[in-house]
């Protein structure tokens, strides 16, 4: 299991998403963070599916990254 030590996957909540624009805007903005491992945007449940490596980003810093787009990390 090489590659997985220090991953994270968390499940955020995330209202303001409407359309493939936003799941664009997420998923692009997120998935340039350093560290992010992958990212899937679920529209239709107002969900964003995030894998990491906590050693080089931060819980907080993807939710700020999510709030910088303009939407809500609830």
């Amino acid at each position: 299991m090489k590659g997985t030590i220090g991953m994270e996957q968390t499940i955020l909540n995330v209202q303001g998403m409407s359309c493939g624009h936003c799941v664009k805007a997420v998923e692009g903005s997120v998935g340039k963070l350093d560290g992010v491992q992958s990212v899937s945007v679920h529209l239709d449940e107002n969900k964003v599916d995030v894998q990491y490596d906590a050693s080089k980003v931060t819980l907080d810093q993807i939710k700020e990254t999510i709030d910088d787009q303009g939407y809500d990390v609830v």
